[in-house]
């Protein structure tokens, strides 16, 4: 190969310059990685070579046995890798080795935590692998020529992963890429074989073509050292073996590899199915969120394959939006090599494995939960919010999902969602029927609002929500295991059976004592108001505000109208608590000013009760500083 005498020198941008500084001087921990982030971008150079070639088999340019090769050199001080997969043109290469901020660095450099070791691990997470070389190598130059171009197209790019590299054109007869990195002074450990080949082990084993080491061995005459290659990885695909054939540690590294995240998964799931469909799926379940968990338009899915040669890396047809989080592989032989996405999106059969791997998922979630409680509090703490989506989008689902949700809720009285819907239903009262919930803004408002009360005083548990989620949540879900679920802030208390007659007699009997007291207060409050009634869901509270059974709940109004949502109008109405010496003073105050005042004061408490905004928060401290004058005076 020839290089051209002018070479072209192009700058990093600003933010690949603060990562390659960071790799270069700051992440000192697991240096080895960087091993394994080259040999599995040059496996994917491999499987899009394989892609492609499906179409053009031209591609292939009369090899079609792909291979990844690791050498060293000790006098050079230097460690090649190098493999025949699709390569890069001139403008992939500048694209991809010199404007790595669209790879995720901005999000990678933010997620940093000053820990090394914590912080090497997000490498090959936020697409940044091929910088890992950096942290070993002072210099590191890389040959590549693109699939079907002209031997003349090669591209020569270098960098010591400063300001700058340069790119010039070189001719290069094989197709592919060849990364060679010069390491620094200290670092000659990885131009070993055993060192090398311990690393691939370690981390590559389970890639699935053969990664080929160079050694020597002495020749007839005793003396003379013979250069003879050795593939030192098993070079099959790990999916295809038997499940008793893999080792635990096998499946953790396949997993780093498809996931490009260095901790270990929290559970997978190997299955075989034979019959009227024939595919096998090995299914990962994470233990960190990737940094783009809630961006639900970002790419996510799994690994597809078909007779074992890949087709595409985020096949989204497999699964639900809602389990985006989920890493893996599927493999059929009942798809086209030809097929595309939009082929996918037409295939009768992809329904019925999406249907099949979405209720393995949510089966290897179930038995999570029940077998190995400390991974599924770290699985919800992490993954809770999207399963919540759940309900909404996939109601054939809606049981299974059910108990996989964990939930706040009075019984603990603590902000932790540990508590299962099961449980719930356990606990629940002789004699009641329903699952409440009070939705806020925050866990403190949820567990002071004064709707639960009187659910405090009959020992009756209510789920305290306050994701976001929530209410979007309850409003799909309506029911779970024959249990309704009814708001405790919507419509008329209804206790069934729980209340007794004695308590509804009171109730009755309060409503008419107090007829004048709401006919007042109605008339004071006007249009602010759907309506005025007695109530006895309060014990501590003077007056609580309620809407509607059908109508839009306080929080998912107010995170519409935050959204800039247009929202239907709707009056509460308020409830007021008979055994209060509030509202027993407001029955006796004879001064309709003063009454009036009163009257707006508690309408106000109310709102802010549960979490709303005052709509003339002036008026409201006028009124109460009157009040406050009086009882100083």
């Amino acid at each position: 190969m020839t290089l051209e005498a002018v070479k072209e020198t192009r700058g990093f941008e600003t933010e690949a310059k603060q990562l390659l500084h960071l790799m270069i001087h700051s992440l000192y921990s697991n240096k080895e990685i960087f091993v394994r982030e080259l040999i599995s971008n040059a496996s994917d150079a491999a499987d899009k070579l394989r892609f492609e070639a499906l179409h053009n088999p031209d591609l292939f340019e009369g090899d079609t046995e792909l291979r990844i090769r690791v050498s060293f050199d000790q006098e050079a001080r230097t460690v090649t890798i190098s493999d025949n997969g699709i390569g890069m043109s001139r403008d992939e290469a500048i694209s991809h080795l010199g404007t790595i901020a669209k790879s995720g660095t901005a999000q990678f450099l933010s997620n940093l935590s000053g820990d090394q070791k914590k912080d090497s691990r997000l490498i090959g997470q936020f697409g940044v692998g091929f910088y890992s070389a950096f942290i070993v190598a002072e210099r590191v130059e890389v040959l590549t020529r693109r699939a079907g171009l002209p031997v003349t197209e090669a591209v020569h790019w270098e960098s010591g992963g400063e300001a700058d590299y340069s790119i010039a054109t070189i001719e290069k007869a094989e197709r592919g890429t060849t990364v060679i990195l010069h390491l620094k002074k200290g670092e000659e450990e990885f131009a070993d074989g055993w060192r090398l080949r311990s690393i691939i082990k370690k981390y590559s084993d389970h890639i699935s073509l053969p990664i080929i080491m160079t050694k020597a061995h002495f020749g007839e005459d005793a003396k003379t050292q013979v250069p003879e290659d050795e593939t030192v990885n098993r070079a099959t695909a790990l999916w295809t073996r038997s499940r008793s054939e893999v080792t635990n540690e096998e499946y953790n590294e396949f997993y780093k590899h498809v996931s490009h995240d260095f901790s270990e998964p929290l559970t997978w799931s190997h299955n075989r199915v034979e019959g009227k469909l024939d595919y096998t799926s090995l299914l990962y379940v994470p233990a960190r969120a990737p940094f783009d968990l809630f961006n639900r338009e970002a790419t996510k899915g799994l690994k597809l394959y078909v007779q074992r040669t890949f087709i595409m890396d985020d096949a989204e047809q497999f699964l639900p939006i809602y389990l985006r989080f989920i890493k893996g592989v599927v493999d059929s032989n009942d798809l086209s090599l030809n097929v595309s996405r939009e082929i996918l999106q037409k295939d009768p059969n992809i329904e019925s494995m999406k249907s099949a791997i979405t209720k393995r998922v949510l089966d290897m979630l179930e038995k999570m939960a029940k077998q190995e409680p400390e991974n599924y509090t770290t699985f919800w703490k992490t993954f809770g919010q999207v399963v919540k989506e759940g309900p909404a989008e996939d109601y054939a689902n809606k049981e299974k999902i059910g108990k996989l949700l964990r939930f706040a809720t009075t019984f603990t009285n603590s902000p932790e969602q540990d508590q299962s819907l099961d449980q719930y239903i356990e606990r629940m009262k002789e004699g009641q029927e329903k699952i409440y919930y009070v939705v806020s803004d925050n866990f403190n408002t949820a567990k002071n609002s004064p709707h639960i009360e009187v659910f405090r005083k009959k020992g009756i548990e209510v789920l305290l929500l306050s994701d976001r989620i929530d209410d979007w949540l309850v409003g799909h879900m309506q029911e779970y295991a024959d249990k309704h679920f009814q708001d405790v802030t919507k419509g008329e208390l209804d206790l069934g059976s729980v209340e007794t007659e004695d308590e509804k007699k009171a109730q009755e009997a309060a409503e008419k004592q107090f007829e004048g007291l709401v006919e007042r207060m109605a008339k004071v409050l006007g249009d602010d108001v759907k309506e005025v009634r007695i109530t006895h869901r309060l014990t501590d509270s003077p007056a609580c505000l309620v809407v509607g059974e059908d109508e839009i709940g306080s929080q998912m109004r107010r995170l519409l109208e935050s959204a800039g949502q247009k929202v239907p109008a709707g009056k509460p109405t308020i409830e007021l608590n008979p055994t209060h010496p509030l509202v027993m003073k407001l029955d006796h105050e004879a001064d309709e000013d003063r009454f009036a005042d009163l009257a707006k004061v508690l309408f106000d408490q109310a709102s802010l009760a549960e979490g709303g905004h005052l709509v003339d928060p002036a008026a409201y401290v006028t009124r109460l500083n009157k009040l406050l004058l009086e009882l100083v005076r």
